[in-house]
């Protein structure tokens, strides 16, 4: 099958498919900061939701209206018209157009038994709401990729029907014509026999010209990439998937998985070699944006996808890395770990190091002690991958180079609930009292919440000493229950991500009182950020005492 230049677009739905999972939520903000990110990877389409479905999607679409992708086409997802109306009278397809994207996704029923018992409409008629969406859309200067749903079923219990929707929707003016194993259940030799059905057919109704097919494919029976894989060497040039595999049920194809796969693998060109080196950083991150622990032993980009524990295989891959690596962890954005050895460990805090500036031997007593502190702190719940600053700090205590900005001798929280309301509203007062310089500062704030009112009481107490607070504010929170065993005695992890409008910085706090890991996290980002402050502007009258 033909691939002009190799290429293959990839096509991310994390925001809609993937959002489907069972337990995953995001924000609004939550939805531009993973489609800013996906954008940066540089994959060629990102599908931001179903304007019209609900009020956040829509809200999404308007947002990214100002503040346009670089380097992806920005998608909006809709239906086919509703039975018996028109595309033109529909008010389904209003907030699609509203959206103002160049290229829209329209799924349609390809499997009869969904027309009948689903739509609870006539074959007939679904060949016409598939023409009709397509030609209205069409019609209002739009770029149509369609997605036959549940397209593998319908074809094996339909297979002249299920072409003709695909027939059907070529003759509308669709572009791409992406094939869906919605249930997850096809094995690969039969989307291999299908595809290539579907190529010869597509082929022949556009008068020989090279179709435009796509692959999206669930992972119910644990084949969702080896389907896409399977899909793509039988002329498939899109491959539909999510960040980590995220999706309903057992999940989408993991486009962490099919890109190194088909890049590094098979010869095909789906990002540049440098985007995907920044894999394994991307699938860390939106796990933690999305707020999931991260599947360490994740093919190409988990914690442990190249570890080495014990015995002939350190030696081996010490001595030779591909003895027991398939690739170069680097070249997606992982590292090689040797789990049991000492002097590897003070090699990866002498790696780690260098993007702080610091240069550190084995030989050091700062590196063992570094190292040491490290793996404590790992052992009550700490986790320094996505929280940089708090290590950076640790590494500087341990160097004598930590610069005492201040000091926080203690907190007081204060929450009480107002009963007489129907709201059930809680009111959160906080008390800090700093020292600063051997001053001691005692102010208090109320907040929205426990966190907030600390937060804003942090703040009024350091903001006459340090004015650049003012300039910090928070991102992101999120909160992670490490033993949930022990219930409401279980141990908490906080992490915050803060930015002062130019750079970002998170922090990680850890207790078994989720206020004390809150104000652990929020007092080392302020830290760092005057750390930062301090570094960046060498004219800064403000110093750390």
């Amino acid at each position: 099958m033909s691939h002009p230049n190799n290429a293959i677009y990839i096509y991310d739905t994390t925001l809609r498919d993937g959002t489907q999972r069972e337990g995953l939520s995001v924000s609004l903000e939550d939805k531009i900061h993973i489609a800013t990110k996906l954008d940066r990877l540089g994959v060629a389409f990102i599908e931001g939701g179903w304007a019209g479905a609900n009020p956040k999607d829509a809200e999404f679409f308007q947002r990214m209206q100002t503040q346009p992708l670089h380097h992806a086409e920005l998608v909006v997802f809709c239906s086919t018209r509703r039975a018996h109306l028109t595309a033109a009278t529909d008010p389904m397809l209003v907030p699609i157009l509203a959206a103002k994207t160049k290229w829209v996704t329209v799924f349609g029923k390809s499997w009869d038994l969904h027309v009948t018992e689903g739509l609870r409409t006539t074959l007939a008629e679904n060949l016409a709401m598939i023409q009709d969406t397509i030609a209205y859309l069409k019609g209002c200067d739009r770029r149509l990729i369609y997605d036959a749903e549940h397209w593998f079923d319908g074809y094996k219990h339909n297979p002249e029907y299920a072409l003709l929707t695909l027939k059907t929707a070529l003759e509308a003016g669709a572009e791409w014509f992406v094939l869906c194993d919605t249930n997850g259940g096809t094995l690969p030799h039969d989307i291999a026999r299908i595809i290539n059905i579907v190529y010869e057919s597509l082929k022949t109704w556009h008068g020989g010209k090279i179709p435009q097919i796509g692959i999206h494919t669930h992972n119910d029976s644990g084949l969702a990439v080896a389907n896409a894989l399977t899909a793509v060497q039988h002329g498939a040039t899109m491959v539909q998937g999510t960040i980590n595999g995220y999706g309903e049920r057992c999940g989408n194809a993991n486009l962490c998985t099919v890109m190194p796969n088909l890049q590094l693998k098979m010869g095909y060109r789906c990002i540049e070699p440098e985007q995907l080196s920044q894999l394994t950083e991307l699938s860390r991150q939106v796990s933690e944006i999305v707020n999931l622990a991260p599947d360490d032993h994740a093919p190409f980009v988990g914690a442990s996808a190249f570890a080495h524990k014990g015995g002939i295989h350190v030696s081996a891959v010490q001595r030779n890395p591909i003895t027991y690596e398939h690739i170069a962890p680097e070249s997606i954005g992982n590292h090689r770990r040797i789990v049991i050895s000492d002097q590897a460990g003070l090699s990866n805090i002498i790696a780690k190091v260098e993007n702080f500036g610091i240069c550190l031997r084995k030989e050091d007593g700062a590196c063992r002690q570094i190292l040491q502190k490290t793996k404590e702190l790992e052992q009550i719940g700490y986790q320094f991958e996505s929280a940089e600053a708090s290590f950076e700090l640790l590494v500087r205590e341990a160097l004598g180079d930590r610069p005492k900005f201040f000091a926080i001798k203690n907190f007081y929280v204060y929450c009480s609930s107002d009963t007489k309301h129907l709201t059930g509203s809680v009111n959160s007062q906080a008390t800090v009292k700093v020292v600063v310089n051997d001053v001691e500062q005692l102010t208090a704030a109320e907040g929205s919440g426990p966190v907030a009112a600390l937060d804003l009481a942090l703040r009024k107490a350091l903001i006459n000493f340090y004015p650049e607070i003012a300039n910090f504010y928070l991102t992101d929170y999120k909160v992670r229950i490490l033993n949930s065993e022990l219930g409401t005695h279980a141990t908490t992890r906080v992490l915050i991500e803060f930015s002062n409008g130019k750079r970002r910085w998170s922090t990680a706090g850890v207790s078994d009182n989720i206020i004390d890991a809150s104000c652990k996290a929020i007092g080392e980002g302020l830290e760092y950020g005057l750390l930062s402050a301090v570094r960046y502007s060498p004219m800064l009258t403000t110093k750390p005492f």
